[in-house]
């Protein structure tokens, strides 16, 4: 990665440290990532998921905690999500081992004889921290081999400022790796050619942009700003609040870009994470709340064809991607991306050796570019 953490106009990514083309699948362990929909996990059904590679079974106890395992009996390897779940533990399918949902931990093997000594509560089939959040069930995903800390981090939540509030979700799948899917969520200068609409921008609209950042812990911030004048959905907002429009947006690892739009009393906040599913597959699962007056329906009619447009443009790349080109970054507009790669970095090499972790920003910067 180091080529793209350069400061240098025209960085080039070479081929070896492009994202993925190492036995290293370049993902950040030891973060909550979200797993599915809490209105997937319903009664006494199990869900499948895989997060970084790993296969996961969810469900919910009937007391309605939701639970996530490794999805992989540890007698024979064959997945527990064929299994029978009673609204406490799941029975594998094959042999009839047990396991508790909520502690993976088995608690019966019906093949033991009555000499036999093994405790069978000392086998586990692989459990995984998981909480509910803003409607998704999140799950901690700690490094392979390593233990738990004794305080795990607290599971990101959405912002929402007043007590009464809509929300929505929306998500996609981008055949590629997390890296590509990340720097291209806060790519500035792509709008008007990808997300082309009448209400939104078009070529013709394409003007020169100042913005403001400041480093944040883990990640950087675009100031509170006035938002682009040649957006319709910011009008609309101006129109109903009568009041100045101002955003702010964030981007933290290891995987979200937050959204803050303020107009007098209305207020509207998302964010957008990028899942890493596998090394050459993520998912964006997006939600966003807000007190103005429309219903999530018309807010899902303009906002899907956004992340369709962003997947479409994805599947393109992917197809280029397959020949492992030489790719290139350039300042301004590309400067968030070297920061995302310098953050991934910075915490890497933190955690390897135990100091500090050193961020790419000394201070506030302005950035310029087109779009």
């Amino acid at each position: 990665m180091q080529n793209a953490m350069s400061e240098t106009p025209g960085t080039t990514l070479s081929k070896s440290s492009a994202p993925g083309s190492s036995g290293d699948a370049g993902f950040l362990w030891d973060f909550w990532y979200p797993a599915l929909r809490s209105t997937e996990i319903r009664g006494r059904k199990l869900a499948t998921a895989m997060l970084l590679e790993v296969p996961l079974v969810l469900g919910r106890t009937d007391a309605g905690r939701a639970f996530a395992m490794r999805d992989a009996c540890p007698h024979r390897g064959i997945p527990l999500s064929y299994g029978r779940f009673d609204g406490q533990a799941i029975e594998c399918s094959y042999h009839g081992w047990k396991f508790d949902g909520c502690t993976a931990r088995c608690t019966e093997i019906p093949s033991l004889a009555s000499e036999d000594k093994l405790k069978v509560e000392r086998i586990s089939a692989g459990h995984f921290p998981c909480e509910e959040r803003d409607g998704y069930v999140w799950v901690y995903m700690a490094a392979p081999g390593s233990r738990l800390p004794e305080t795990l981090p607290a599971v990101p939540e959405l912002p929402k400022f007043s007590e009464k509030y809509k929300i929505t979700h929306l998500e996609c799948d981008l055949p590629s790796h997390i890296d590509h899917g990340i720097i291209g969520l806060m790519d500035p200068a792509h709008g008007p050619f990808v997300h082309q609409s009448w209400y939104w921008r078009s070529r013709r609209s394409i003007h020169e942009k100042a913005k403001n950042f400041e480093p944040i812990p883990n990640g950087f911030r675009m100031s509170r700003h006035a938002p682009s004048s040649n957006s319709a959905p910011y009008k609309i907002l101006r129109y109903f609040s009568g009041a100045e429009t101002t955003t702010m947006i964030d981007f933290v690892l290891p995987n979200m870009r937050l959204e803050e739009i303020r107009s007098g009393r209305l207020w509207f906040s998302s964010r957008a994470t990028v899942t890493p599913v596998r090394r050459d597959l993520c998912r964006i699962d997006f939600v966003a709340a807000w007190n103005v007056p429309f219903p999530p329906a018309i807010f899902r009619l303009f906002a899907k064809p956004f992340l369709r447009q962003d997947q479409e443009t994805m599947i393109q790349q992917a197809e280029g991607l397959k020949h492992n080109p030489n790719l290139m970054l350039i300042d301004d507009a590309d400067r968030p991306a070297k920061w995302y790669f310098a953050l991934k970095a910075g915490l890497l090499e933190s955690r390897r050796t135990g100091v500090p972790m050193a961020h790419p920003m000394s201070g506030p910067v302005t950035l310029r570019w087109r779009s």
